[in-house]
């Protein structure tokens, strides 16, 4: 299915979308320098019924274990209704895309309404939430991307141009193998409806690294749910080390063929 731009934010399209349970899952390893200042972030948007879901995969540097004291901090006062932070506990680091599943999962079973993709790492900027669920229910979107490459997108300015040709190929040649119209195929900050995921059905995913961002957008619009991007500033991050190895971005160059060669174009 094509892809549109997003409609323009509005504070009227804005306000409608404060009461939708929306649930950002947030996946950490060793992001302990990180979280605070982030769930800080996300749980002070101006959306009363959101809830932030960690999914932290065993950190050794005690993530999981500070998730649970920032969870208690957060949700004492939030009385017997939903509450502002869960921590989701794995026991093992089998990659990004196992860990999104493993909490948008969750978030459904929770009656979540809108699903959010979002790094611990302080790369994508919180205050989008607010204008991608605009753009989701003025635009009637089964999926908004966080976009970088669509007009107003940016990079930090700390990218090197290696960095940056490198992701730059990476989507054009995911959307080239794929016949995909989204600018940002590749993108890690994503807004779902629930009832896309739920047609998807993410248990069906093979990705189990980086590759999940393509794969899952691919099959949503393959299957014809709608998709607009929204322009984002990506910031490098501040503290800790990057996630991406060689195994990843060879993930990464294999699942769009894969996709294509098992005939799901």
């Amino acid at each position: 299915m094509s892809q549109s731009p997003a409609a323009p934010d509005t504070p009227e399209t804005a306000a409608r979308g404060d009461a939708a349970r929306v649930t950002v899952v947030m996946p950490t390893y060793n992001e302990a320098a990180n979280l605070p200042r982030m769930a800080e972030a996300v749980l002070a948007l101006p959306l009363p019924a959101l809830q932030l879901k960690i999914v932290d995969d065993s950190s050794p540097d005690g993530t999981g274990e500070l998730a649970d004291e920032l969870a208690e901090k957060y949700n004492a006062g939030a009385g017997a209704g939903r509450p502002r932070m869960t921590v989701l506990h794995r026991t093992e680091k089998d990659g990004l895309g196992r860990a999104y599943v493993a909490g948008m999962s969750a978030a459904l079973e929770e009656d979540a309404e809108f699903v959010v993709q979002m790094d611990a790492d302080g790369s994508h900027p919180v205050e989008a939430v607010v204008r991608m669920l605009a753009a989701a229910r003025a635009g009637d979107a089964g999926l908004v991307v966080g976009s970088r490459y669509v007009e107003g997108g940016q990079l930090d300015e700390e990218w090197g141009r290696h960095r940056v040709l490198l992701s730059r190929f990476a989507n054009a040649y995911a959307r080239a193998v794929l016949g995909s119209d989204i600018r940002d195929i590749t993108a890690g900050y994503n807004l779902w409806s629930a009832a896309t995921l739920r047609a998807i059905d993410l248990a069906t995913l093979d990705s189990a690294g980086y590759s999940f961002q393509v794969e899952l957008k691919y099959k949503a619009t393959r299957a014809g749910h709608r998709a607009v991007e929204v322009p984002i500033r990506f910031e490098e991050r501040t503290e800790g080390a990057s996630k991406m190895t060689l195994r990843t971005q060879l993930e990464s160059a294999l699942v769009p063929l894969r996709l294509r060669m098992r005939g799901d174009r």
